[in-house]
Order: structure tokens, then C-alpha cells, then sequence
């Protein structure tokens, strides 16, 4: 009797272990300030929806104002190999052209609390220029969201080495834009967290994207799920031994 109790004592405790008390979600929309419409309806998402600006983009410095004014976390957008433009990294560029484009891609962007990358699959597998702006990044005080569009990226890896305050995307919502898929790779943002403790969420200001989360959003924490800012999900992760994240979506041509 004793060895049974002491068994099920044992299988209980597992299964504890195996579910967090607490599941966190963070939501980054990236490729803002292209359309004054869609950048108002992913403002209009309840809840700290991340606000992912891009600086190339017609209404990027306004909107970012507006975002910050309406208390969500804005974060910079920053373009990366293959992507193009005059703010975009690429490797083999010199490292002080690659600081000028920061600072201009920042000046573009008030009240950045820190960036992730917009493509740069090429990009942040150049181990030098990401330790770089990892260093760059601590001294201005940013954090750093590894958008993870590359097996082979390095940037969360420097940025752990940096001491950077940092998080890695683990689920991309939209990359197959219909609601079905859309609302499935949601679903399995919420198990990434119930099993993991927390999910990092990366889409777009797609019609059906917003769609899915102006519904969905609301039901989450009815589900357990409690969604919070990038700087508490830094924190979070922080406290937390989160070995192999599923990294669920990585595109090389991103």
C-alpha cells in the first residue's frame, strides 16, 4: 500500500512538473506603418499587442507616437538581408554604415523599446555584425526579439553572450494566410505555453489575421492563457529553463 501511495505520490508530482502553474503569450504585429487602415485595427487589439514598425514606411514615425500614446510596447522593425531599402543590413557592409542605418532606422521610430528583424535569414547568420548590435543594443538600452526567420541565425545566441535582455519567436501565425491556418498555428501558441510556460507570437496586419485575434484574443484567458508585454515575457523567460522551444515556422527566404 505504502509503495502504491509513494507511486502515485510520484506520478503526480511529474505531472506537475510537467504543466506550469502559469502560461504567458506575447503577440508581436510586424510590418507597421504601411497602412494608416490596418495600422488602427491592430491598435485596436486588446490587451499589449506589440506594435513591430517598420521604418521605410509612409506612416511609420506617426504611428509610432500613436501606439506609444496608447500605451502598447513599440518596438523597430529593422530591415534585414534579403530584404532592401535604404535602412537594411547586409552582410559584407561596413560597420559604420551598418550603425548609421540604425541610428536613422531608430530616428524613424520614436519610442522603440527594442527591435526584432523584418526578413534577415542571411542577415543574422553573420555572427559579427549581430554581436555587434547586440552591444550597441545594451548601451542604448533596447531589448532584442530574434524573429527567428533562419535555422541558422545567431542573434539570440549573441545577444545571450551580450547579456542582452532578449526573446526568440516561437510560433509565426500567418505564413499560410487563411483562417483556418491562422486560428491552428494560434492554438498551438496556446499549447506551446501551457506545456512551456510561455509563447512568443510573430504575424501581420493581414485582414485575416486580425480577424482571428479581434475574436480570439478576448477567450484566451479563459483558456489560461495570460497575455503580456515583451519586457514581462523578457522577464518571465529569464526565470525559466526553456530548452527546446519548438521555433514552429522557420523560413530560410525571409
Amino acid at each position: 500500500m505504502r509503495y502504491l501511495l509513494f507511486t502515485l505520490f510520484c506520478l503526480l508530482a511529474g505531472t506537475a512538473h510537467a504543466a506550469p502553474a502559469k502560461a504567458y503569450m506575447s503577440i508581436i504585429i510586424d510590418d507597421l506603418g504601411q497602412s494608416s487602415e490596418r495600422d488602427s485595427r491592430t491598435l485596436a487589439l486588446p490587451g499589449p499587442v506589440t506594435m513591430a514598425i517598420m521604418p521605410d514606411t509612409p506612416h511609420a514615425s506617426d504611428f509610432a507616437r500613436q501606439a506609444h500614446k496608447a500605451g502598447k510596447t513599440v518596438i523597430l522593425h529593422m530591415p534585414m538581408d534579403p530584404a532592401s531599402g535604404p535602412y537594411a543590413w547586409h552582410p559584407g557592409t561596413p560597420l559604420p554604415e551598418l550603425a548609421n542605418r540604425l541610428q536613422a532606422a531608430l530616428a524613424k521610430v520614436p519610442y522603440a523599446a527594442g527591435i526584432n528583424n523584418h526578413m534577415g535569414s542571411r542577415m543574422t547568420a553573420q555572427r559579427e555584425p549581430m554581436a555587434w548590435l547586440m552591444g550597441e543594443l545594451q548601451q542604448r538600452h533596447l531589448f532584442f526579439v530574434d524573429s527567428r526567420t533562419s535555422a541558422a541565425t545567431v542573434a539570440a545566441a549573441e545577444a545571450q553572450r551580450t547579456g542582452l535582455a532578449h526573446v526568440s519567436r516561437d510560433v509565426f501565425l500567418d505564413d499560410t494566410r487563411t483562417p483556418e491556418a491562422i486560428a491552428g498555428q494560434l492554438r498551438l501558441g496556446v499549447e506551446l505555453a501551457r506545456r512551456q510556460g510561455s509563447a512568443v507570437l510573430i504575424g501581420h496586419p493581414y485582414p485575416q489575421t486580425l480577424a482571428i485575434l479581434e475574436q480570439e484574443l478576448p477567450r484566451l484567458r479563459s483558456q489560461g492563457i495570460t497575455l503580456i508585454g515583451l519586457k514581462q515575457m523578457i522577464a518571465e523567460r529569464s526565470n525559466q529553463a526553456m530548452p527546446g522551444h519548438g521555433r514552429h515556422g522557420i523560413y530560410s527566404n525571409r
